[in-house]
């Protein structure tokens, strides 16, 4: 048996490209039976290839793959690891799909398992097993990757949550001691760290993740992509009112915007261009892990808090759901199954949680109680945003078309054009009414 290198792998801009290679004829592996009686069996000569989002945090990647190797090295299958860019995994997923080639298991994001329901594998049981033992899975898990509430399309593996980061100091400075909690005194936060010098800035561009925050000017003043029966209802009074409260908003951003995609803001932030953005845990790790003392100093002023509330009185939170798809065309439907079990087992999980240091918070109840949410406290406003956040889709039935829509970013599309002013809110609308009803066919 050939000895693993855990440590052998390959990281680039664009991706990662990890290998967990065990000698063939390696260890004689027997195949335990799990609590409820569910046994997975993986095929004899299994390799696994899977591909994923490339991490935004260190430790996520070094433990996923420390994680790989103890499987390998417990079941003698080969595992490669790809890692993406969150804008690449979506269209690779997509292709894969459509031609029935490529990667046995993928870790997507939003509801991308429902744009090819009939290429993925059922999972049902296993999702049934990690449900048992681990607390049950959460509501918004469900509406992701159970839409006829039979079926599992997908494992849930979390969200990526994504908070109101500010600068604790430059919040003082503008006359504010703690975040705003509602969405007026927001506005004239953000309307006194521009007038500071210290704007803030929110992702306009197709940025997978920190583009959700038009989610939340949406909903928080009552506008909805759909109503409950899966009608297009963007179009309407509460949506205008949300954009024409963003022009006010995006009148105190920085310059540039437009553009941003998800690592912009990160950027923009840890150089102090700008005072506050909405974000997952990220910038916060960069700046405590950065070897640049004077970012590394920014660490103590960085607060986090979650997002104000809007006229509709409730929270309106929109994070970044992470998925686990096992797509049909693999020639190892039990090795797959089995990894994944293997890594969603508290032994791996935990570990792995932890390592990402608040980035993902848990699909699973359980894991609420993992050590990590409550070591440092600027962790654990993070801790609850799989459980709260509302679907993408909101408030109708997930599908191919809420699944279609957003990843043509049809909500983040009209907002950037109506708050920027390249469009009248009432035009911008109409058009993300026309957009939506090609995907919410009557």
């Amino acid at each position: 048996m050939t000895k693993f290198n855990r440590r052998k792998f390959l990281e680039g801009s664009a991706g990662v490209a990890a290998a967990a290679t065990l000698g063939t004829g390696a260890a004689v592996w027997a195949p335990a039976v799990h609590a409820q009686g569910v046994t997975f069996k993986p095929e004899k000569g299994a390799k696994l290839r899977v591909l994923r989002w490339s991490r935004f945090v260190q430790g996520d990647i070094d433990q996923y793959m420390k994680n790989v190797a103890a499987f390998t090295a417990k079941t003698g299958i080969e595992v490669r690891v790809d890692n993406e860019n969150w804008e690449d995994v979506r269209p690779k997923a997509a292709v894969a799909a459509n031609t029935g080639a490529g990667p046995d298991i993928i870790l997507s994001t939003n509801d991308d398992a429902n744009l090819y329901p009939e290429k993925l594998l059922d999972v049902t049981d296993l999702a049934m097993y990690l449900d048992k033992k681990y607390g049950g899975w959460y509501d918004s898990v469900k509406a992701y990757v159970r839409p006829d509430g039979k079926k599992w399309l997908a494992l849930g593996l979390g969200s990526a949550g994504a908070m109101m980061v500010y600068r604790q100091s430059m919040l003082k400075a503008a006359g504010f001691e703690t975040f705003p909690k509602n969405t007026d005194d927001f506005l004239k936060m953000c309307q006194a760290l521009h007038a500071k010098g210290t704007p803030p800035g929110f992702a306009l561009g197709h940025a997978t993740g920190d583009g959700l925050w038009c989610n939340w000017l949406m909903w928080s003043h009552g506008g909805k992509l759909v109503d409950k029966d899966n009608k297009v209802a963007i179009n309407s009074p509460e949506t205008l009112k949300a954009l024409e409260y963003g022009k006010q908003l995006y009148a105190t951003f920085i310059p540039g915007t437009l553009s941003w995609l998800d690592p912009s803001n990160n950027k923009a932030f840890l150089d102090s261009q700008i005072s506050c953005t909405n974000n997952g845990i990220s910038i916060y790790y960069a700046a405590k892990n950065s070897q640049d003392e004077k970012i590394k100093a920014l660490a103590a002023d960085i607060q986090h808090s979650v997002y104000p509330v809007g006229p509709v009185g409730t929270p309106t939170e929109s994070h970044l759901f992470l998925n686990q798809m096992i797509m049909k065309y693999t020639k190892y439907p039990q090795g797959a199954k089995e990894f994944l079990r293997f890594m969603m087992e508290q032994e791996q999980f935990d570990p792995w949680l932890t390592a990402c240091g608040g980035y993902i918070s848990q699909p699973l109840a359980s894991y609420e109680k993992t050590a990590i949410w409550t070591v440092d406290p600027k962790h654990t406003p993070y801790r609850d945003a799989t459980k709260n956040m509302r679907p993408t889709g909101y408030a109708g039935r997930l599908g191919y078309a809420s699944a279609g829509a957003g990843a043509d970013f049809i909500v983040v599309d009209m907002v950037a054009e109506a708050i920027s002013g390249s469009k009248p809110p009432q035009e911008a609308m109409e058009r993300a009414q026309k957009r939506a009803e090609r995907y919410y066919k009557v």
